[in-house]
């Protein structure tokens, strides 16, 4: 693949929404778009001197040992197109610019998506796979992160659950992305789809929603946080 079908494909790729990946445990009942999580994973690739970025995918760790536990029997449901809690995996294609060993390079690249997975997102993220696809000479002209695509703007709702949601700290509105703000099921349980602001780590923005909206619902029996965007 050559640089030009990489960024075709990286923009592509930006522009679905892609899976929802489980944010922290099974007992945070929360996930995000793979879509949202590239725009930190991003910024972290382009942080790293000598790669220019191409595909990055985040999916399950075949690898990972699962564990002797079963899922605790109160854990959210996952939602429809979500990935069951457990270790991720990331894989990144990325061209190498001249002037830097390429071991020096994929473990610093290495490094940068791991500490950006865990403390910029709150993914749990049990390994990363690298391809060099290019060497290039030089950094292309126009190398950097482009500006995450627009969201969608943010329906009006007089639910109590949404407004228990923004008054949330770091949530920076209600989305209808990938169904209605609000969902509640015939189990009494709750979904909320929101956006978060950029710059706040959504597995904290997640876990506080969860405990305001618990408690606006009445102590709902299940509450599930989807995060479609950053903004």
């Amino acid at each position: 693949m050559t640089t030009a079908e990489g960024w075709t494909a990286a923009v592509r790729d930006r522009l679905a929404p892609g899976r929802l990946l489980p944010l922290g445990a099974a007992a945070d009942g929360a996930w995000i778009t793979e879509r949202a999580a590239r725009t930190v994973l991003d910024r972290a690739v382009w942080a790293v001197r000598g790669v220019v970025p191409g595909t990055l995918r985040v999916g399950p760790d075949p690898d990972a040992d699962p564990g002797p536990e079963a899922p605790a029997p109160d854990a959210p449901p996952v939602p429809p197109g979500g990935l069951p809690p457990g270790p991720l995996r990331i894989t990144a294609d990325f061209a190498a610019v001249a002037g830097r060993p390429l071991p020096e390079l994929a473990e610093e690249l290495r490094s940068a998506l791991l500490g950006a997975a865990a403390d910029g997102l709150g993914l749990s993220v049990a390994g990363v796979d690298l391809r060099v696809t290019e060497l290039l000479d030089t950094a292309p002209a126009a190398a950097g992160p482009a500006a995450p695509p627009p969201g969608r703007p943010s329906p009006a709702t007089d639910d109590p659950v949404a407004l228990a949601a923004l008054r949330v700290e770091g949530v920076a509105g209600v989305t209808d992305a990938l169904g209605p703000p609000v969902r509640r099921g015939p189990d009494g349980g709750v979904r909320i789809e929101l956006a978060v602001t950029a710059g706040r780590r959504p597995l904290d923005v997640a876990r506080a929603v969860r405990n305001a909206v618990t408690a606006a619902a009445g102590g709902a029996t299940a509450v599930t946080v989807l995060v479609s965007e950053l903004r």
